[in-house]
């Protein structure tokens, strides 16, 4: 079922999220509802708070960054040709490799792209869907969408990375993606 995403001015979305046993209710449903959610919307990464979820789940499928590429510019990035992946109690381990600059999206915050510095690697530590542990390294543009999504359930947005000035010039913006003055081909749920 594809699920309403929620939009930014939300509280869930500036929640630190839960950790979640393997008895959390219907847990394979809604996995499966974020993928479908996800796809739906055009979007390679889905966090829970975005479905109204305050619990530590994300899915991501960076292979979707990479169909577009020509063989070239996949060369760039040592992570392709991606990962699909379901992360559950993820926290993160490490940071490595210098910061760079990627023009970042967000299905909470549509219609507004800015470059988004991050870190070329991370360690992770997380469950998968079989609550099966796993430590893991992720680089290139996986681990950026690793840590877009990871933001997302310690209650941190793309857009806290840019500085005040820049955030100063998108509030109107942002004000009315909260009050649902937005038209986006998803579906979406706002602030009341």
């Amino acid at each position: 079922m594809i699920l309403p995403i929620i939009a930014y001015g939300a509280p869930v979305l500036r929640t630190v999220c839960k950790d979640i046993t393997p008895d959390y209710p219907q847990l394979n449903k809604l996995i499966d509802d974020m993928w479908e959610t996800m796809y739906a919307s055009s979007g390679v990464g889905l966090a829970a708070p975005q479905v109204n979820r305050d619990i530590r789940l994300f899915v991501i499928d960076s292979t979707q960054v990479f169909v577009s590429m020509d063989d070239a510019e996949r060369k760039k990035y040592p992570d392709a040709p991606g990962i699909k992946q379901v992360f559950i109690n993820a926290h993160v381990k490490e940071l490595d490799g210098k910061e760079w600059a990627y023009n970042e999206g967000c299905l909470s915050i549509p219609k507004i792209r800015e470059d988004i510095y991050r870190n070329e690697e991370v360690t992770i530590g997380y469950m998968d869907e079989q609550f099966q542990p796993h430590i893991q390294t992720f680089n290139g543009i996986t681990a950026r969408i690793i840590l877009h999504e990871y933001d997302h359930i310690e209650g941190k947005l793309f857009i806290d990375y840019l500085k005040p000035f820049k955030r100063r010039l998108m509030k109107g913006k942002l004000d009315d993606i909260s009050k649902g003055k937005v038209s986006v081909d998803y579906k979406m749920s706002f602030a009341k």
